[in-house]
């Protein structure tokens, strides 16, 4: 059945968001470009992006519903449906799936007792399986909100989301600290991330990773790339 016109924001809330939106808007020279950043933010707000949050973005922008329904519904980082405070995504495509992500998936499943896409009970984790992370020297790679935990084992992997669900601190294998989910959307709308030290942790490519350039420069490739999993290297990876 058609459903009726998505309830708006709250006056307080919609103030916040169009003030946001403006700035977001006024980066690009064709105001409809700024759509995939304001759904990032509507998707700060609540979490994922809901029907309310596809209206909003196409009275800023002066698009159709259904224009914005289109591209929210065609990226699989716009959520649909509540969803938890960290997204974890296991690589299951053809690399990390030979090195271990279907298994890693399958027991995270049983051990969190939900399927793909669900999330747990006490709304922290949501799984989901994953195509490429482009990582795949680091196969299988599992990701937290988009940060990456390279060389995973299911063993590794149900003690990362036990430590997620328990709220004790995790650092990610490259790449920033961890904030949950909403803040890594209003990231990814644009908005810069005020933690201390966050933006100089983002880092770069990992050893494995550069390899091929370091060759192609003449230099000499490291004895040891990656270290296998479990087991601490001395820092350049020897």
């Amino acid at each position: 059945m058609p459903q009726l016109p998505a309830p708006d924001f709250p006056a307080e809330v919609r103030a916040r968001l169009e003030a946001d939106a403006k700035e977001v808007v006024a980066r690009y020279p064709d105001s409809r470009s700024a759509l995939l950043p304001l759904l990032h933010l509507v998707q700060a707000e609540e979490g994922h992006v809901t029907r309310t949050g596809m209206r909003f973005c196409a009275e800023v922008l002066g698009l159709t519903t259904a224009e914005v329904t289109a591209v929210a519904t065609f990226y699989t980082m716009y959520r649909r449906r509540p969803s938890g405070d960290y997204q974890v995504g296991v690589c299951t495509n053809t690399l990390c799936a030979v090195m271990g992500g279907d298994a890693i998936f399958e027991e995270l499943k049983e051990h969190l007792g939900v399927g793909n896409n669900e999330t747990t009970p006490d709304g922290k984790v949501t799984l989901e399986h994953i195509e490429c992370n482009a990582a795949c020297d680091f196969a299988p790679v599992v990701m937290v909100n988009w940060e990456f935990f390279d060389n995973q084992t299911p063993e590794s992997a149900k003690d990362l989301v036990d430590d997620l669900r328990a709220g004790r601190p995790v650092e990610p294998t490259r790449g920033a600290p961890l904030c949950t989910f909403k803040e890594t959307a209003r990231i990814l709308a644009g908005f810069p991330d005020e933690r201390p030290g966050a933006v100089e942790a983002s880092g770069g490519a990992g050893p494995a990773s550069l390899v091929g350039l370091r060759i192609a420069r003449g230099e000499t490739p490291q004895a040891s790339i990656v270290h296998p999993r479990g087991e601490t290297g001395t820092e350049g990876g020897e």
